[in-house]
């Protein structure tokens, strides 16, 4: 695993990848710019000085600094193992506890959704009676309130006596012709229908009265409670990521045969990777004479962002072993294998590497982790935005008014209205697309790449040697 990144950089960028094929053909001793190794084995002395050491020294050195590999694996016989897996089993209950309350908060979403829905369908029905459509929506209506109110009334429905008693045959379409109380002794019928139709008429009048107001009230509270349900959603993902993503740090990598993990040993193997990198100054190196003259102003060339890069790579073997102060700790005493390599990187090659860092395995489980949380609203997230940021009639007819200050034209200055197309425009999200690494320039090639790469050989050979002053260690190269 240490060598991961490594072989990220030769496959997928270019200058190295050319260097790896000239490798192959003995052109070239190395694909990375240079590359210096040590070891340091002390089973008495703590392997954390070592890394610390190592983070401080870039820092001083004024390099970026980042991890992007932090494995580790325990010999399944020791007490490390046990302990760090009793952890591990603890995030991940308390995680899937929380991830199934976020699966039955996200149902109560669908369903309010899916209510809402039936709700706008159903309010469309009673804007319609105010329309030239009227006598359509006034026919649904009629037809919903046979089939959901007056059904409860069992043998004495409308529908129930017209297809079931004698002489009733008729009670249907009268109710569905005649338009109110007074419109019953227009119609041809006999007195027996004409009674009970005058009493269905004043009744479903009544309810068209209501139920509109009622609907509108139902309408609104339901938007209310899907704005408090989404909040709900969005606390229990926050809660429930630090579970996912501690028990995901705490699994151990699969070594397979590696001969240094016995299983009735005491053992533990870690895999850590660093990314240090600093920015080539080209006014500054113009300046100083490492750069001609012309790249004192490096904006007339268009020039990239190129970056001094060192790859720190290390493999701890240790012994845990429990502190006297603190029982639940470990302390690591052992061997370590450090490697320095120097990579020279413009800004498009360090996009790609980022790229696909992202899109190996590495970071599966990480983009597991935010599907089950940050995610779970992704797909729904249009339906909800356009009930929760509905706006009544009202709303939209004060939005609509002109809010220009007309003092404002005096001084011969206009206040420029947003349009829709242009809101629309602003908050449409950005696609990502694939990291393309534009060819060099010649200025490039030739002196920028070539300083960065002189650049990143110096740090990585000043780690390297500091370091192993430092400890008096003797030659490793």
């Amino acid at each position: 695993m240490p060598e991961f990144i490594s072989e990220l950089i030769e496959e997928n960028i270019p200058y190295y990848k050319k260097k790896a094929e000239m490798k192959k053909k003995g052109l070239v001793n190395s694909v990375e710019e240079s590359a210096h190794h040590l070891v340091y084995d002390s089973s008495s002395e703590t392997l954390e000085p070592v890394y610390f050491f190592i983070i401080d020294l870039m820092g001083d050195f004024g390099l970026e600094t980042e991890k992007l590999i932090d494995n580790f694996t325990s010999s399944p016989g020791s007490g490390h193992f046990a302990e760090l897996g009793q952890r591990a089993t603890v995030m991940q209950q308390q995680g899937t506890k929380l991830l199934a309350d976020i699966n039955a908060v996200l149902r109560s979403v669908l369903n309010i959704i899916y209510d809402l829905k039936e709700f706008r369908i159903r309010l469309s029905q009673y804007d319609d009676l105010k329309t030239d459509k009227k006598d359509a929506a006034l026919l649904a209506l009629k037809q919903l309130w046979m089939d959901k109110v007056d059904i409860q009334k069992g043998n004495s429905s409308i529908k129930a006596m017209a297809l079931g008693q004698a002489g009733f045959q008729t009670l249907i379409d009268a109710f569905l012709f005649v338009k109110e109380v007074a419109g019953v002794d227009k119609v041809d019928l006999n007195d027996r229908v004409k009674r009970i139709l005058r009493a269905r008429v004043l009744e479903f009048s009544h309810w068209l009265e209501q139920s509109g107001k009622e609907l509108k009230k139902r309408y609104e509270l339901e938007k209310t409670y899907l704005r408090s349900q989404v909040n709900s959603l969005k606390l229990y993902s926050r809660w429930a990521k630090p579970y996912l993503k501690a028990a995901k740090e705490l699994e151990m990598k699969e070594n397979g045969r590696d001969p240094a993990l016995v299983k009735a040993f005491n053992t533990i193997i870690f895999e850590l990777t660093l990314l240090g990198k600093r920015k080539i100054n080209v006014a500054e190196e113009a300046l100083s004479g490492n750069l001609p003259k012309e790249f004192e102003r490096p904006e007339r060339l268009k020039l990239r962002d190129y970056y001094a890069c060192t790859l720190v790579s290390f493999r701890f073997r240790g012994i845990p072993q429990k502190t006297s102060a603190y029982q639940s700790h470990y302390v690591f005493g052992g061997r370590a294998e450090i490697s320095f390599k120097s990579y020279a990187l413009n800004e498009d090659e360090l996009k790609k590497l980022e790229e696909s860092l992202d899109e190996s395995d590495l970071y599966d489980s990480l983009r597991l982790i935010e599907g089950a949380t940050g995610e779970s609203l992704e797909h729904l997230q249009e339906e909800i935005d356009f009930f929760l940021e509905e706006k009544s009639p009202e709303e939209e007819h004060r939005t609509e008014k002109d809010t220009s200050n007309p003092f404002m034209a005096l001084l011969g200055r206009y206040e420029e209205r947003p349009t829709k197309e242009k809101e629309t425009k602003k908050e449409s999200p950005q696609k990502s697309e694939k990291v393309i690494i534009r060819p060099e320039t010649y200025a490039e090639k030739n002196y920028i790449r070539l300083l960065a790469k002189d650049t990143a050989e110096d740090f990585a050979f000043k780690f390297f040697d500091i370091y192993k002053k430092a400890h008096n260690m003797p030659s490793y190269t």
